[in-house]
């Protein structure tokens, strides 16, 4: 009869323990803070952007908390393999070829891709006007892919980079004619002082085979739960308008696409 308190007792304790870890539970989230208005930094160091705040109101919808690590993009993959990450976080396209490494989340935004240059410029639909230019690319990125199988072969020079910010400097500097990126960035480079001189040129790439399924959340391979648990949460912030509100932050039209 002693000992009944004594088990009654432990158990609570294990019990209380349980919920402790649960609540105190951590989502480690990879993010490269080099992509406005997606992840950026201000002067004081600190990351801000949407995929930032979508980052947090998933963990809070999952009732989990972030703890946020800033990879470089070509990193987030490697990353998640070796375990220093739970998730990729970061404005990555969907496509056949990354899901043979990770797996994603359903969408969470779509975006098309396009060409920068100096405002009046021309570009056909087969880029030959751009035949022996430098465009610049963000490394690993689906713009980079494309530049590879179809700009490369037309004469076209490809220099890559770690980050946007690295390309919009040497467009400014002059050593790049053209930016080929992911249109929203792009809009929102065109929108401010350092954008003023430049114009989209060009057709718009929307093909699924390079612009994919739209961004998703890169999660290791065969962690279905988890991916099961942020499509639930994506699900539950655009239901309680909160993805919205965040949304209407940083953009003026509707980037979750159809």
């Amino acid at each position: 009869m002693k000992q009944f308190p004594l088990i009654t007792g432990l158990a609570l304790s294990l019990l209380a323990s349980t919920s402790l870890f649960a609540a105190e539970k951590t989502l480690r989230i990879g993010i490269e803070a080099a992509y406005p208005p997606f992840a950026s930094k201000t002067d004081k160091g600190e990351i801000v952007g949407f995929d930032y705040d979508i980052g947090n109101a998933l963990c809070a919808q999952m009732k989990v908390k972030c703890e946020w690590t800033e990879v470089e993009f070509d990193g987030l993959i490697p990353s998640l393999k070796v375990k220093k990450i739970d998730a990729a976080l970061s404005s990555m396209t969907i496509n056949e070829d990354r899901k043979k490494s990770v797996d994603f989340t359903h969408k969470y935004y779509f975006t098309s891709s396009r060409f920068v240059m100096k405002d009046g410029a021309v570009v056909d639909d087969q880029y030959a006007s751009l035949k022996g230019k430098t465009v610049g690319v963000q490394r690993a990125t689906t713009t980079d892919r494309y530049a590879t199988e179809v700009l490369e072969p037309k004469g076209i020079v490809i220099k890559r980079y770690g980050n946007n910010e690295e390309i919009y400097m040497d467009l400014a500097a002059g050593r790049l004619d053209a930016v080929f990126a992911d249109t929203i960035p792009l809009a929102d480079f065109l929108s401010m002082p350092r954008g003023q001189g430049y114009a989209f040129v060009g057709p718009e790439l929307k093909d699924p085979k390079y612009v994919g399924e739209g961004a998703g959340i890169a999660v290791r391979k065969g962690n279905t739960a988890l991916v099961g648990e942020l499509n639930a949460a994506i699900d539950g912030i655009r239901a309680s308008g909160e993805y919205q509100k965040i949304s209407d932050k940083y953009f003026k039209s509707d980037i979750y696409g159809d």
